[in-house]
């Protein structure tokens, strides 16, 4: 069990950007907040949260990824530092978004790494822009088809909770709170509404999956069903590690995505 030290560290990781350049992609009441850590000559890697969470979320597994990667991490509209917008866009129109910024501030294709939600819109980014994105990472893929329900990914989400050590809950409960539940429970709705079976035929990229293999959210069958979708799929398995794998496991979650990324 993770001592309070351990919040300590991934506070530090979050909340430490003096070395980061820091952009933003504004269309509209939509905002992007971008921030990259750079490594000259390495391969870019891109890192989109999930519901209710913001960059900060990968501060830890970030801080991992810059020791050999060249790190972008957003904060989507409406969580961590960007604005909330009046409408929620649907996850291909939000990959949409994260494409134009992209290309303001890339000039070859990166490695785009997407937590829970933020699978499915690295998944649209991927299938969308092919010449933008040369590998993808999903970590923790949602939605599970059998239970595309609000009250069962909270349950799930829950349960998830009672395995994991109290950094999580910490984390997250920081994270939540500053989104705030008007904003998550309409991000919630298009979440729900994408089915992310219909786009993974069309990821033509070398694409990575992680799942913990205590992840409530992810069962094993759907983290298979969404590796035998992908033309080119390769599913990994973090062990003793439920859905927040990035923050629990942060430094051979690391290797296995800088392994992968070269």
């Amino acid at each position: 069990m993770p001592t309070p030290a351990g919040v300590a560290e991934w506070r530090a990781a979050a909340d430490t950007a003096d070395d980061a350049v820091v952009a933003s992609h504004v269309d509209g009441d939509h905002v992007l907040l971008l921030r990259r850590w750079r490594r000259e000559g390495a391969p870019v890697l891109l890192l989109v949260h999930g519901i209710g969470m913001g960059q900060q979320y990968f501060g830890l597994l970030r801080e991992a990824l810059s020791a050999e990667l060249d790190v972008i991490a957003l904060d989507l509209p409406g969580f961590g530092d960007s604005p909330e917008p009046a409408e929620s866009l649907p996850m291909p129109e939000l990959a949409d978004l994260v494409a134009d910024a992209l290309r303001a501030m890339v000039d070859a294709p990166i490695v785009a790494l997407g937590h829970s939600m933020g699978t499915q819109v690295v998944a649209e980014l991927a299938a969308r822009h092919p010449d933008l994105v040369r590998r993808v990472v999903l970590i923790a893929p949602t939605v599970n088809p059998r239970e595309r329900s609000g009250w069962v990914q909270g349950l799930r989400l829950l349960q998830d909770l009672a395995n994991d050590p109290p950094i999580v809950a910490l984390v997250g409960a920081r994270m939540y709170l500053q989104t705030g539940a008007r904003w998550y429970l309409r991000k919630l709705r298009s979440m729900l509404e994408h089915d992310l079976r219909d786009v993974l035929p069309r990821v033509a990229q070398p694409t990575l999956v992680i799942r913990g293999d205590e992840d409530r959210v992810v069962p094993a069958d759907w983290a298979s069903q969404v590796r035998d979708l992908l033309p080119d799929g390769e599913l990994r398995i973090a062990r003793g590690k439920g859905h927040e794998a990035m923050v629990t496991a942060a430094e051979p979650v690391a290797r296995i995505v800088m392994e992968f990324a070269r």
